[in-house]
């Protein structure tokens, strides 16, 4: 959003012009009593619209990268901030739409293959594991685990409700996105103004913190689903997987919820590698855990170092706790929320300076002073 410290810095001013007037006993008292039962009230109603809540969240975070864009556009062109807005969000559009337009086919071809290969793959695997006797267990435990025609048809009925509603929230999101970046000054004095006068200044300081630390997370982010989506895509073609880039393409937007893309990319790509035969598959195993190696130790340190720093622990039990709390939308927003909640804790608990919160933790040491000869 827009920098609060300076909408804070405007709103002091205008408020230092109104002399406080002094209250009775009474009054303080009257003012106290409403105040908790106002809080009360809005922390119900803040979770009974909790899906709203994390819908609006969302949109915040289509309004950052909108003007993130936005702003690098406006310092290397100097054009008008409605201009810019308007290029970026025609282009971002352009770049969505010409992708799956230029990949529409050959994705659709592999989708296709994948869809028919995976289950005469699945019969391939099923046959060489009838060979021995632990792999009769296998498939005898597998087999237990199946689910039945009926809980299948259910499965795929709820699934394709929520490609629908998902359907529907992105375009709600993206649509909320652009409203808020169009006009980040307003919603950010409107935000400001429902605090107290004397906390405007700290609470601008930290939404500024949390707005910068969303803002470098979305930035390393998009770096390393680009990644995972092509060293999983390029890996798996050059083992022979079939359908390898529809695979990387899943494996790379499944990484906005960290670890996630590779987990989801594994069951098939691995279904397929063994359909191929066993070196395949071996190789297939050794590409997915390759990708993951490198994004964990290489590709994602690196980024954290000049983006923001995510532990990956906390990471992990962010996303169980927002999606015991939250269910599926929390699982997407996890990591971003994490981090919201990181950053009050340091600004707020341990009482830390936003610029203590965005530095980070694993930059590298200073490098030792010169030795000067006496």
């Amino acid at each position: 959003m827009s920098n609060f410290s300076e909408q804070s810095e405007i709103l002091r001013h205008e408020a230092s012009r109104h002399r406080p007037r002094r209250d009775t006993f009474e009054k303080r008292v009257f003012r106290a009593t409403a105040v908790v039962i106002a809080t009360v009230a809005a922390a119900y109603v803040l979770w009974m619209l909790v899906d709203l809540l994390l819908l609006l969240f969302a949109c915040t975070l289509v309004s950052l990268i909108l003007l993130t864009i936005t702003n690098a556009l406006r310092r290397r062109t100097r054009l008008p901030f409605g201009i810019a807005l308007g290029l970026t969000v025609l282009g971002l559009l352009g770049l969505i739409g010409g992708a799956f337009a230029f990949f529409g086919t050959t994705l659709q071809g592999e989708f296709a293959e994948l869809a028919t290969r995976l289950p005469a793959a699945w019969a391939n695997l099923q046959a060489r594991l009838e060979t021995s006797r632990m792999g009769v267990a296998i498939l005898e435990r597998a087999q237990g685990l199946a689910p039945s025609g009926q809980a299948v048809v259910n499965a795929a009925t709820t699934a394709l409700a929520a490609v629908g509603g998902g359907l529907s929230g992105f375009a709600i999101v993206l649509i909320g996105g652009i409203y808020l970046a169009a006009q980040p000054t307003l919603y950010a004095t409107g935000l400001l103004r429902l605090i107290p006068t004397r906390a405007q200044t700290p609470a601008a300081e930290t939404l500024d913190a949390i707005s910068e630390s969303l803002r470098n997370w979305l930035k390393g982010q998009a770096l390393g689903m680009v990644f995972v989506g092509v060293a999983t895509g390029l890996g798996l073609w050059l083992v022979g997987v079939p359908a390898a880039w529809a695979i990387g393409l899943v494996a790379g937007l499944a990484e906005f919820v960290p670890y996630l893309g590779v987990l989801l990319a594994g069951v098939p790509a691995v279904v397929l590698g063994f359909g191929q035969g066993t070196d395949t598959g071996l190789w297939t195993i050794g590409v997915l855990i390759a990708v993951q190696q490198v994004q964990g130790n290489l590709v994602m340190p690196l980024l954290q170092n000049r983006m923001v720093d995510l532990p990956p622990a906390v990471t992990i039990f962010g996303i169980i706790a927002a999606g015991i709390l939250f269910g599926v939308a929390g699982v997407l927003l996890a990591t971003p929320l994490t981090i919201v909640v990181l950053v009050l804790i340091r600004r707020l608990y341990l009482e830390e300076d936003k610029e203590e919160v965005l530095e980070s933790a694993d930059a590298p040491p200073l490098p030792p002073p010169p030795i000067t000869a006496e």
